[in-house]
């Protein structure tokens, strides 16, 4: 099932036993750079981005849209999260299984503590409430494998893989009915 009707923001931040998922602000442009920029982040996503270049282009409120959540850990950003409702990137979506696409990017300090995996369940289960039924979509390379352990512990399944970029990817569904 997905359903056409656009996202809202919550009426407030979602909070889980320790992290906060808000509304991005104008403090947040300088993480949303460091993550673009960081060739840890952005291993699997094509490299890092020129810093000069985001520090031209990155909006001074950055993801301004229902779905893009800023991680928010003791009052420092963590990380962000986007749930994507028509997903229009390039590469390998496929409407028939869900138009919502999962994204996520979090900062290496971060990493390896179950903040992702926190976050990004509080995101799908705000979505399942707005959006009930959607199915959700996610896509990631095979030699990810913190991605993939994400993945399984999400609940996402395997749909299937393909190549792409030079590198296997998986492709995977969540089901708010799972």
């Amino acid at each position: 099932m997905t359903d056409d009707r656009p996202l809202t923001w919550p009426t407030a931040p979602i909070r889980t036993e320790r992290l906060v998922l808000r509304r991005s602000e104008a403090r947040d442009r300088a993480a949303a750079i460091a993550l673009n920029a960081s060739p840890e982040v952005t291993t699997y996503l094509g490299g890092p981005q020129p810093r000069e270049e985001l520090e031209r282009t990155v909006p001074e409120v950055p993801g301004q849209r229902p779905g893009f959540f800023v991680v928010e850990l003791d009052g420092a950003t963590i990380g962000t999260i986007l749930l994507d409702p028509h997903a229009e990137r390039p590469g390998h979506i496929r409407p028939d299984i869900g138009k919502t696409e999962l994204g996520y990017l979090f900062l290496p300090q971060a990493w390896g503590r179950g903040y992702a995996a926190e976050a990004c369940a509080a995101a799908l289960s705000w979505l399942a409430g707005e959006l009930p039924g959607e199915a959700v979509v996610l896509r990631t390379q095979t030699a990810n494998k913190p991605s993939m352990r994400l993945a399984a512990k999400l609940g996402f399944t395997e749909v299937e893989r393909f190549q792409a970029f030079g590198a296997e990817q998986w492709f995977g569904v969540w089901s708010p009915a799972q």
